[in-house]
């Protein structure tokens, strides 16, 4: 922007806040756009690749390969929901059935060595009222699926408003994909062109950075959530798929995934097998899980290129949810990382400036 008059400079930063306030005020109906546009970028690469092979002097045509592309992802999906969600329902509900006999335990062995070293201030649990507010606030929903559904119910508007993003989203996936080359192009093609090679550089590394987090750490996350689930299940957790998920799935923040599986896996291991010689087994499996993720998962499928401190991420994680809900929550890593390459760039010119070198 050197080249800039100071009107235009102005004119730039106005924009950038207006378009920032937009942003800010119309999250909510955002949300479609963006999850539609993140499984359009996620599915991209593979429609490009469909559409370049070579069937007897034929070729795909975007639109059959979207189709291939769009149909594949949406049974993937089904196929997870379908598979999953009842394991979920099925671990949780068998948890909360042996949920008194755990806290009896508790109640016989913690307690009593609690109350040694921290004084009588710690008190027995209640069992039979802790047992029965759990098991009516899990039976009273019916399910994971029953209880979402009881939830929504007490609003039109939010049923309204889920039914319209189910709707949606897939519809807006599938023409994003179609129109995907189209569009970036004619985004390219509104830049002035004294900057447009500039912006194609600088468009090529924030996709590579982009890619690299987005498809990258979406393959790490899951598997992570299928190795320390496979693992919990090898040690007879009786919560592995949810712990083994959820540990998974939060693994884009660094450490936090392993940290929550660790503490949440060790107190289900606690409850259930009554000793701490089963602690053991439990931590192996995510000593061998941040392992993998270490040496071979992050390394293969993700690689150098976003270079986010953990510090960095926890903040854009956090910032991001705090401005925009879980909009920002969604789009704060990938932001994050357009705005390191932007910064990474910042820093080359002013290295190279006259002001920086001369003393």
């Amino acid at each position: 922007m050197g080249d800039l008059s100071d009107s235009q400079k102005w004119l730039v930063l106005a924009f950038l806040i207006g378009a920032s306030a937009l942003i800010y005020l119309l999250s909510p109906v955002l949300m479609p756009f963006a999850v539609a546009a993140v499984l359009a970028y996620l599915g991209d690469p593979l429609v490009d690749r469909l559409e370049a092979l070579d069937f007897k002097g034929r070729s795909l045509s975007r639109t059959v390969a979207v189709v291939l592309v769009f149909s594949g992802i949406s049974l993937a999906i089904a196929a997870l929901l379908i598979v999953v969600i009842p394991a979920l329902e099925y671990q949780i509900g068998e948890f909360i059935d042996k949920l008194p006999a755990y806290l009896n335990w508790l109640n016989r062995t913690v307690i009593p060595v609690l109350q040694k070293y921290l004084g009588r201030g710690v008190r027995p649990l209640h069992i039979e009222q802790l047992s029965t507010l759990i098991k009516n606030q899990w039976q009273d929903g019916g399910g994971v699926f029953e209880n979402f559904m009881q939830s929504v119910s007490h609003s039109g508007a939010v049923i309204i408003g889920w039914l319209m993003n189910l709707v949606l989203i897939p519809v807006i996936t599938f023409y994003l994909l179609r129109d995907w080359d189209v569009l970036v192009e004619r985004v390219h093609d509104l830049f002035p062109r004294r900057y447009a090679a500039t912006v194609g550089a600088l468009a090529a590394e924030a996709d590579d950075v982009l890619g690299a987090f987005l498809r990258g750490q979406f393959y790490v996350m899951l598997a992570l959530g299928g190795i320390y689930s496979i693992g919990l299940w090898l040690v007879d957790l009786e919560l592995a798929l949810v712990i083994g998920m959820t540990a998974g799935l939060i693994s884009f923040i660094p450490y936090m995934g392993a940290l929550v599986g660790i503490v949440f896996s060790c107190i289900a291991a606690l409850l259930q097998f009554q000793d701490a010689v089963h602690l053991l087994p439990v931590l192996m499996v995510f000593a061998v899980g941040q392992s993998l993720e270490g040496m071979v998962l992050t390394p293969w499928l993700v690689g150098n290129k976003i270079g986010l401190h953990p510090v960095a991420v926890m903040f854009a994680v956090m910032a991001g949810g705090r401005l925009f809900g879980f909009l920002g929550v969604l789009l704060a890593l990938p932001v994050a990382s357009v705005i390191m390459v932007l910064l990474r760039h910042l820093h080359e010119r002013y290295t190279f400036s006259g002001f920086y070198s001369k003393g």
